[in-house]
């Protein structure tokens, strides 16, 4: 059977998840939306999509699976417009960069039998340094030796979770299970920090006397640090929807800026290179587990094979206990 899996939002991940299952027409059709057409048609002219669909409630009539690849400044009202059309027995996945409030919106505005769970994807660390963004920073690749981070609520049917698991195999990534407040605490400490660290950046530059001269020399660890690709308005609603979370890392980063400006004014040479030299060591050995991608093999031993079909079977062909029946 062909599953249809609708992707709305056709940014690097969106992309780069229809180009990872280009090569599983066999089980997946890959219809795509994206509120801006001419970013819809390029995916498609990159091989990402089977078809567009302009209209948004059109394109997840008949979805199996929906995947919003958006940021989560447009989750609330993309589910409101979709939610009415969407079949008994869809799963509405996500891969915005906070989950409890996402799960939340989900359990309001979908109806009974509609199912949702939250996915976090981490890129192949190839692909780490790369500054683009959209669909030229799509890859068929992109998602190998990385793992997906899947988190769901209580109460969700162990059909879609394993629906999920078994989409990320697909894509060439591997499970990895999360509570959702986990998630949103991993997600505050590597995808929010890191960006508001480069706004407090730029903040603590552009707006300071010296700047004219300064923006004359500012180099590539310039570049580097003050890369914020989430944009103003979905890092600021990602930083206030998962608050608790961002107050604590960002009062971590405030306690490790003032051992450092301490031991620079106190001049306090050893102190300073042992910071220096624990953080160098930390990113190196960092960087060695990412690119080896071994650290949970020991937890993925075993598992069987990609077997969406015999799941979706079960889920929309009516085996699947009847509506109401815990499972």
């Amino acid at each position: 059977m062909t599953v249809q899996v609708t992707i709305i939002g056709l940014g690097q991940i969106g992309t780069s998840i229809g180009l990872a299952l280009a090569e599983h027409t066999d089980l997946v059709r890959r219809i795509g939306h994206d509120k801006d057409h001419s970013v819809a048609r390029a995916a498609e002219r990159l091989g990402a999509l089977d078809e567009v669909k302009i209209n948004l409630p059109d394109s997840v009539r008949e979805a199996d699976i929906v995947l919003l690849s958006l940021p989560v400044s447009e989750i609330r009202e993309t589910l409101e417009v979709i939610a009415q059309d969407l079949k008994e027995g869809a799963v509405v996945m996500d891969t915005a960069p906070v989950k409890g409030t996402v799960t939340q919106w989900a359990k309001e505005l979908l109806p009974p039998e509609r199912f949702y769970v939250s996915l976090v994807p981490v890129i192949n660390p190839e692909y780490l340094h790369e500054a683009e963004i959209g669909v030229p920073a799509a890859r068929t690749d992109l998602f190998d030796k990385g793992l997906m981070m899947i988190a769901t609520s209580p109460g969700t049917p162990g059909e879609a979770v394993k629906l999920a698991a078994d989409l990320t195999r697909l894509v060439g990534a591997t499970p990895f299970y999360a509570d959702l407040a986990e998630a949103d605490g991993l997600m505050a400490a590597t995808h929010i920090l890191p960006q508001l660290a480069a706004v407090a950046l730029l903040t603590a530059t552009v707006e300071q006397p010296g700047w004219r001269e300064a923006r004359k020399v500012a180099g590539r660890h310039y570049a580097a640090g003050t890369i914020f690709p989430d944009g103003p308005q979905a890092l600021r609603e990602a930083a206030l929807h998962n608050k608790d979370n961002v107050v604590r890392v960002l009062d971590n980063l405030i306690a490790a800026l003032q051992g450092l400006r301490n031991s620079i004014a106190q001049e306090d040479r050893e102190g300073l290179s042992q910071r220096l030299e624990r953080a160098a060591e930390d990113r190196e050995t960092w960087m060695l587990q990412r690119f080896a991608a071994d650290w949970v093999g020991e937890e993925m031993k075993g598992e069987e094979p990609p077997n969406l079909g015999e799941v979706l079977k079960s889920m929309f062909l009516g085996v699947r206990k009847k509506t109401g029946e815990k499972k």
